[in-house]
């Protein structure tokens, strides 16, 4: 289930439609594409663990926050992003997580 979060990128969404458009002139099965996009959903996972290393503070008041189905959801007011030297304002943040550990399931819910 957390793998599919990365499919709603802009990556993942042409990925989805290439795809969906191969499936439709019976160049690919189902079955194919769904691995590939299994294949799409771990390696962006890879990537983002191996060579993401930027860290970020921020400072907000929380207006709600919610778990439900190993998903949490936090909404944020006036947050306050700081990376070294650089601070970014915003009125509204949502933040969603999920358990990065659970990963290894072949769920495709």
């Amino acid at each position: 289930m957390a793998y599919q979060l990365y499919r709603n990128t802009t990556l993942g969404n042409i990925l989805q439609e290439s795809l969906d458009e191969l499936m439709q002139s019976q160049k690919t099965t189902p079955q194919l594409a769904l691995q590939v996009l299994l294949n799409f959903d771990k390696a962006i996972i890879s990537a983002l663990a191996q060579r993401v290393r930027n860290r970020l503070n921020f400072r907000s008041s929380l207006n709600t926050y919610r778990f439900y189905d190993n998903v949490w959801t936090f909404v944020l007011n006036d947050v306050e992003f700081r990376e070294v030297a650089e601070l970014i304002k915003a009125d509204k943040v949502k933040i969603v997580a999920c358990d990065g550990k659970n990963t290894g399931s072949n769920t495709t819910e």
